[in-house]
This record gives C-alpha cells, sequence and structure tokens, in this order.
C-alpha cells in the first residue's frame, strides 16, 4: 500500500547530511542540478503549449497544463529515482536522497549572497552591490539608493527563508525528498511564469496561484520561526510577535509578509514600499515601525543571523517529525 508519508523508506538522518552539505559547501552549482532540470522541462512546455493562437482562456488551459505535468513528472521522476537506488543499493539510496535534499536547500547561498551585497555597500561600490542584488531580487535594482539596496536585501532573505529553507524542508517531513522537489518545481513554476505581465499574467496564472497555495503554511511557520530565533539571539522578540499579527497581511503577496514582518519587529525597521518591476512601479505597503533610522549593513546582518536560527530550528523539527514517523508508520 502506497504511503505518502514515507513513500520510499527515508531515514531521518539523510536530513542531517543534506544540511550539513549545504553548510559547508552551498549550492551544487557545478554538478547535475535537479532544480535546472526542471526549469529546462518548463521552458520546454511553455515553447510547446503555448503554440496556438492565444486567447486568455486558451492562455489559462495551457498554464494549468503546465503546471500539473511539471509537478507531476518531477514527483513522479524523484520517486522512481529514489525507489531504483533503494532497489539498487542502500548507499545508493543514501547518496541520491542526500543530493536531492541537498540541490533543494539554500542556506549558505542565501547567506552568502546576503553578506557579498552588504560587504559592496561597505566598500562604497554601490552599482556593484546593484548588480550583486539582482541575482536574488526580482525587482529593478539599477535606481536603488544605498539603503534601497540594503532594505531590498533584508526583505528577499526574509522571503527566502520561507521559499528556500523552511518550506523545502516542510516538505521533507512530509513526504520525503520527492515531495521536497515537487515544491522546488512549483516555486520554479512561479519564479519563471508566475508574473502579472502582459506575457504571463493569464499562462502563469495558475502557477502563481499553486505557488501561494504551498506557501501557505510555511510561510507562517517561517515567521513563527524568526520570533524564536529573536529570542534567542536577543532581539525584540515581542515587538517580532506584535508586528508579525498586526503587518503580516500587509503585502500584495498572501505570504511574503508573514516574514518580513517578524524581522521588521525584531530589528525595529520598517520594510515594503514600492518598488520597480520591469519598469513599472508597483506600490505597497509598509511593513514595521521604523523609527526613522536607515536600515544599515548590520540590519542585513541581523536579518542573516535571523535566517540561520529559524533554519537550525526548522531542521531539528524535520528530524525530529521523521523519526516519530518511523515509530507512527
Amino acid at each position: 500500500m502506497f504511503n505518502p508519508i514515507n513513500p520510499v523508506p527515508f531515514p531521518p538522518i539523510i536530513v542531517v547530511f543534506g544540511v550539513i552539505l549545504d553548510l559547508v559547501i552551498g549550492d551544487p552549482e557545478r554538478l547535475p542540478h535537479p532544480v535546472r532540470w526542471i526549469g529546462r522541462l518548463i521552458g520546454l512546455l511553455e515553447n510547446l503549449l503555448r503554440r496556438p493562437a492565444p486567447t486568455p482562456k486558451k492562455e489559462r488551459l495551457a498554464g494549468v497544463t503546465l503546471g500539473v505535468i511539471t509537478v507531476s513528472a518531477t514527483y513522479g521522476a524523484a520517486l522512481l529515482a529514489l525507489y531504483f537506488a533503494y532497489s539498487l543499493s542502500t548507499p545508493l539510496y543514501f547518496l541520491v536522497s542526500t543530493y536531492l535534499v541537498w540541490s533543494c536547500l539554500s542556506i549558505k547561498s542565501l547567506r552568502t549572497e546576503a553578506r557579498e551585497v552588504a560587504g559592496l555597500v561597505t566598500g562604497g561600490t554601490l552599482n556593484e552591490a546593484r548588480s550583486r542584488l539582482s541575482r536574488i531580487v526580482g525587482r529593478d535594482t539599477g535606481g536603488l539608493t544605498e539603503e534601497g539596496v540594503l532594505r531590498a536585501t533584508v526583505e528577499t532573505v526574509s522571503e527566502n527563508t520561507s521559499d528556500g529553507i523552511v518550506a523545502p524542508l516542510f516538505y521533507l517531513a512530509l513526504g520525503g525528498p520527492a515531495l521536497m522537489l515537487a515544491y522546488k518545481a512549483v516555486n520554479t513554476l512561479d519564479s519563471m511564469v508566475g508574473y502579472k505581465n502582459e506575457r504571463y499574467i493569464d499562462f502563469g496564472r495558475f502557477s502563481a496561484r499553486l505557488d501561494d497555495f504551498a506557501n501557505y503554511l510555511p510561510a507562517r511557520i517561517t515567521a513563527l520561526l524568526m520570533v524564536c530565533a529573536s529570542f534567542i539571539l536577543g532581539y525584540n522578540w515581542i515587538k517580532s510577535f506584535k508586528v508579525l499579527i498586526r503587518d503580516g497581511r500587509a503585502h500584495p503577496s498572501p505570504n511574503a509578509g508573514f516574514p518580513e514582518a517578524a524581522v521588521a519587529g525584531a530589528l525595529s525597521i520598517r520594510l515594503g514600499g514600492g518598488a520597480d518591476y520591469g519598469g513599472v512601479f508597483q506600490p505597497k505597503p509598509f511593513i514595521g515601525e521604523g523609527d526613522g533610522a536607515a536600515i544599515t549593513v548590520k540590519d542585513v546582518d541581523s536579518s542573516v543571523r535571523i535566517m540561520g536560527v529559524s533554519s537550525l530550528i526548522m531542521v531539528f523539527l524535520t528530524f525530529v517529525f521523521r523519526v516519530i514517523a518511523i515509530f507512527l508508520l
């Protein structure tokens, strides 16, 4: 009988090894990368599905087809790879599982990118900082001020703590590496086609909403973990929780505002506000209640520390959940 929590036996120690590899080495960019394969599949399917003369209805239907095929194919391929590896040998299964977990996490890469941007700002090379920032945000960075660069960095650290760390671990806990990779397929769909511009407003609608659904619980879990991390690190955890409750929904995204609010409260800064996307200004409400002081490099470092502790708490919870699952299933 198929068990959705444990479709292929999944030793909890794999969580630990996958996280250690991510912390020590970072994203395995020079190795065959499952997320890059997912991106290529999305690009191929988009070209195939959008060939007929487009109408809004056809675009939406093609977008649904894209989402269903991409996520199903990713989950099925991962599950088959894990099953065959398990059938052949235990060491091979251990290696494949660990590699999938490692490739789906971004603790070190997020920390490195954020600190690189902050370092460039400190060194007075604002143009280089803007260019580096463009690697990790979707907004236009060319006209950002120094504080705008730092604010965007804090915001992306906050949001990506959920998208790049907590959410993958959440789905790893629920369904093992295959479900973890399926989540990354959802996330990649949103990052490639989930835009509200002329090209993707209809075609990408399903992918955007699927991503909103997949991140609903992880974003809120992330925010609560950040409150706990703020307490551990000595930041203002009470204010973090208050701003989370008050401003968590003050964002166009149904999910991104929650981790941003938790960090804004912990550091007594104000995030949000409008930004340019593809040359078009998109207004956003402010989050937090900063006292008027500019966001500094120190705030970027603090957001990275909150991200790190939140991630470690989630790793521990994932490991414990999987241990408990062994005895219950």
